[in-house]
């Protein structure tokens, strides 16, 4: 999936970017440096240019690759769940909610200790409408698999509905992954028109 979202590039490419992750998280985005990479992965600089760009190319895709993690859970949320919707969406709520609690950018990118935000919260805002484009386009034609009773302009409606609370309980949670998960696959399958109208699990 991520490999959708980013170029592949040469052999150095994920290990630099996952090296920037780290180091994002553990000393601020400040201190993440083509030649500190170079250092950490063991490569020259100029293969770190090579492979990356400038700073801003290597945010970018520190940014895509994390993406693509979620969207990678969310698809083996629907793999695990070919013939129940509704399944499938607390699933896939519930894996991107757990992910994002041990997620090392998100927690960089929100500590201002760090001075991470004033640098990667502007990229998250500007890149905000492709990257929910992506995983609405994805989800759609997931949901669309299971011929529910709307039209493909309704489902994409429930989709960004879905999405942009997800995306609200990341930024900041009001419950467990498991609860929150429930109540919106328990709002999709009703709007969605499931067969099997669910009951609160968590209640």
């Amino acid at each position: 999936m991520s490999a959708a979202l980013a170029p592949e590039g040469g052999q150095h490419r994920q290990p630099i970017i996952t090296a920037a992750i780290e180091l994002t998280a553990r000393s601020g985005w400040p201190a993440v440096t083509m030649a500190r990479l170079a250092e950490v992965v063991g490569v020259s600089r100029q293969t770190v240019y090579n492979e990356i760009g400038s700073k801003a190319a290597l945010a970018e895709a520190m940014v895509s690759h994390e993406l693509g993690r979620f969207l990678a859970v969310v698809d083996a949320a629907f793999d695990r769940h070919r013939t129940d919707l509704v399944e499938a969406m607390y699933d896939a709520v519930r894996a991107v909610l757990e992910l994002a609690e041990d997620n090392v950018l998100l927690r960089a990118i929100a500590s201002t200790a760090h001075g991470a935000a004033s640098e990667l919260l502007p990229l998250l805002t500007t890149r905000a409408g492709s990257l929910l484009a992506q995983a609405k386009a994805m989800l759609t034609v997931r949901v669309l698999a299971y011929r529910p009773a709307l039209t493909e302009e309704q489902v994409a409606v429930v989709i960004d509905l879905v999405v942009r609370a997800v995306l609200s309980h990341v930024v900041q949670p009001s419950d467990t992954p498991a609860r929150t998960a429930d109540a919106l696959a328990w709002v999709a399958a009703r709007v969605l028109g499931a067969d099997v109208a669910p009951a609160l699990r968590h209640t």
